[in-house]
This record gives structure tokens, C-alpha cells and sequence, in this order.
């Protein structure tokens, strides 16, 4: 029997808007398939043995506890995610779990904070917050669905050369609200600015990024098609508002 093993770091400080229901969605749709998953819970001050995990999800949080989180991932954590990443491994990492990944953060009223520095990316920080319901396409590549979410984020982030977007923006602001990109993509590290939480009502993303831990795994593999009439349905609802 196949299996992913899933490590949701830091729950106890990033976990805004029902991020974890993307944990939830991803146990429900191998489960649904037969496919076992296994949860680890990473919190602050728990070590982290990065080579037991093919998945991993980080959420989303506030710039305090983006600040908090800086001395746990200077004690080899930082180490360790570059290093899975690295190797191949899955990532999920949304709005602060996102700007971590980066190289640094410079808030709009204090100095800048280095951040893990895994991606080739960084965010500047601005006084207006971009809130509110938007839509992104993702690129072909990663399947070109349409997705749907919440943002609430100040910090506009700005790719460099190493790194592509997840998406285009359809509506709303995405990255920064001026290059109409949306999210991260490096090897098979997904990063998107997606609250709500984003994978439930998004099941074709879910299920690409399953499949792309899983071949990461095992190889190349066809995950079966499930009945999504709901997920779709709410799916489409948010897409007729815009």
C-alpha cells in the first residue's frame, strides 16, 4: 500500500483562516484513493528530521509570529527545509509560510529581517493590507486550473530569476498587485498567497500537488479521478462572484 508522510510545521503559530484544512484535504483525498497518510505534527522548539517526510505544509500567520518563529529556524530548521527542498521534496507554504521561504521581509515602518532563504524571492512590506476574495489560473505546467481564495496579506513579494509564479491573477492582487503573478514555484515547492483554506475548494491543485509528492516517491503515477460534485460546485460559486 502506498503512503505519504506529512509534516504540518508549526500549527500552534501559523494557522490563519483554516489553513489546516489543507492538512485535512490532503489526508481525505489519499485516503479516498487508498493511499495511507501519516501526520507529524512540527511545533516551535520540536526538532525537525526532515528525511522522514515526503510532504510538507507550512501556514500562514502574522508578521509577530513570523518574528517568533526566527529563532527556532535558526537552530537547524532553516537547514533542514533547504536541504529537503533541495532534494526534491513537496512543499505547501502559504502567505507567511510563503515569505519565510524567502530570502528577506523589510516591513514598511522597521528594519529588514533575513529570512531562510531556500527561494529566490522577497517581500517588502506597505501600510495598506491587500484583503478581500480573488482568482488566479495556474500556469499550464501545474495543471492551469482556476483557483480561488482569500488574501490578507501586506507584504508585497517579488520573484527573482530562479523562481516562477504558480499563477496569473485574474482578479484581486496576488504577489504584489502590480505584476498580476500569484504565488512560488521552485522544484516541487508550492507557494501561494491562498487562505480560506485554499485546497478544499480547489481540488485540482490538491490533487497535483499529491501527485507530485507521490512521484517524487514512487515515480510516475496517475492518481484515480474522485467525485468531486461539491468541491467543484463551491468551486464555481466563487468563480461567479467575480
Amino acid at each position: 500500500m502506498k503512503e505519504l508522510n506529512i509534516c504540518h510545521l508549526y500549527p500552534d503559530i501559523l494557522n490563519l483562516y483554516g489553513d489546516r484544512g489543507n492538512i485535512i484535504a490532503f489526508r481525505r483525498r489519499l485516503e479516498w484513493r487508498g493511499i495511507t497518510a501519516r501526520i507529524d505534527e512540527i511545533p516551535l522548539g520540536v526538532p525537525l528530521d526532515a528525511g522522514r517526510y515526503d510532504l510538507f505544509f507550512i501556514g500562514g500567520g502574522q508578521d509577530f509570529e513570523q518574528q517568533l518563529l526566527l529563532k527556532d529556524l535558526s537552530c537547524g530548521k532553516s537547514t533542514a527545509i533547504i536541504d529537503a527542498i533541495e532534494s526534491g521534496k513537496t512543499f505547501l507554504c502559504i502567505c507567511a509560510g510563503y515569505q519565510l521561504m524567502g530570502k528577506y521581509y523589510k516591513p514598511w515602518d522597521s528594519a529588514e529581517i533575513n529570512y531562510i532563504g531556500a527561494l529566490d524571492l522577497h517581500t517588502v512590506g506597505q501600510a495598506k493590507r491587500m484583503i478581500g476574495d480573488y482568482m488566479f489560473v495556474c500556469d499550464p505546467s501545474d495543471g492551469g486550473s482556476r483557483v480561488v481564495g482569500f488574501e490578507n496579506h501586506s507584504g508585497k513579494t517579488y520573484l527573482g530569476k530562479d523562481v516562477r509564479p504558480l499563477g496569473k491573477v485574474l482578479s484581486g492582487h496576488g504577489n504584489n498587485g502590480e505584476d498580476q503573478t500569484e504565488g512560488a514555484r521552485y522544484k516541487n515547492v508550492f507557494c501561494s498567497y491562498g487562505h480560506g483554506s485554499l485546497l478544499p475548494k480547489n481540488p485540482a491543485l490538491c490533487d497535483h500537488i499529491l501527485t507530485t509528492a507521490l512521484c517524487a516517491k514512487y515515480g510516475d503515477l496517475e492518481l484515480p479521478p474522485l467525485n468531486d460534485h461539491f468541491e467543484t460546485a463551491a468551486n464555481t460559486y466563487m468563480q461567479s462572484r467575480f
